[in-house]
């Protein structure tokens, strides 16, 4: 071939050569500009969720602090009451708890008593009450429910106590209801069969049969029944007449293949003996010192 021949030929593959080196060249600028403009946009998806979830969880941070900050303001009384379980009970006014008057005889029943009142009333804590051992303050905090309790069942017989069960009585059941089919459901009040502490558990009084009950709740049948007081329920039904409720409009008779059963039978051997000691009551104090006194004359009588 010829010189001129064989130097286009050459030229050519030059060409050639640049060609795929600029192809090469802006194949590989793409690939970078691809790869960049997709780590950018998986950062910026990234930054997105990241900025989607903070949105998510910012309620949840503002909640949370509204929470620890009502939980600082609120009152010891306050927590206990609204435990769950605490039902029952009501906010006693701290007026009340500071009057000495209406803690006589108290501090005997209470072990720990003045760091007990002190928790009840939120004192700020001695240094003495700061050396407690983790066992002494369980004990403390125990001592402060069970002297709340003993205040409480004094302060449901004051005027304010009153109303306070009574708007809570009349604001909803939140003292259950009478199990007993005829009484429909009838709002309950809690009662202590004893005044004594850590005699007997709380029960609840219907006052339409008239009877009493265990609690529902598992966790409120767990309350000393000192807490509430023998007289409560009774005394706020004298007071406010309005909550009295009529007698159940029926009452169960048991049968026997449609018949009744005999009232003279042994059946009702026991409701007859509780319906006769209901309409014989025990003889006053006076009766029997009264009758007391006659049976002495008879006798020196006799020996006379």
């Amino acid at each position: 071939p010829s010189f001129t021949s064989f130097t286009s030929v050459k030229d050519d593959q030059a060409r050639l050569h640049g060609e795929s080196i600029a192809m090469i060249h802006d194949s590989h600028q793409n690939n970078v500009s691809s790869g960049v403009t997709s780590s950018l946009g998986a950062m910026k998806g990234e930054l997105e969720s990241q900025s989607n979830e903070n949105d998510l969880l910012e309620p949840d941070i503002e909640e949370s602090s509204d929470m620890t900050a009502s939980d600082e303001d609120s009152t010891w009384i306050s927590w206990f009451v609204n435990l769950r379980g605490n039902e029952f009970f009501c906010e006693v006014d701290e007026d009340y708890i500071q009057d000495d008057f209406n803690l006589t005889g108290l501090s005997s029943l209470v072990p720990y008593y003045d760091y007990a009142l002190d928790m009840v009333l939120d004192v700020e804590m001695p240094l003495e009450q700061q050396a407690l051992t983790d066992e002494q303050q369980e004990v403390v905090e125990s001592a402060a429910e069970m002297l709340y309790g003993l205040i409480h069942a004094r302060y449901l017989l004051t005027t304010r106590g009153m109303q306070a069960m009574h708007d809570k009585y009349q604001a909803a059941a939140c003292f259950g209801r009478c199990p007993r089919i005829f009484c429909e459901g009838q709002p309950t009040l809690p009662v202590g069969l004893s005044d004594v502490p850590r005699t007997c558990t709380v029960a609840v009084y219907c006052p339409r049969c008239c009877d009493i009950f265990h609690p529902k709740s598992s966790r409120q049948a767990n309350i000393d029944g000192a807490y509430f007081g023998t007289t409560f329920p009774h005394l706020l039904l004298l007071t406010h007449p309005d909550l009295l409720p009529p007698p159940p409009s029926q009452r169960y008779v048991p049968r026997i293949y449609g018949y009744r059963i005999n009232k003279d039978s042994a059946y009702y051997a026991v409701p007859r003996a509780l319906q006769e000691e209901d309409e014989d009551p025990a003889p006053s104090h006076s009766t029997r010192r009264r009758g007391g006194g006659g049976a002495t004359q008879q006798r020196q009588g006799a020996g006379g």
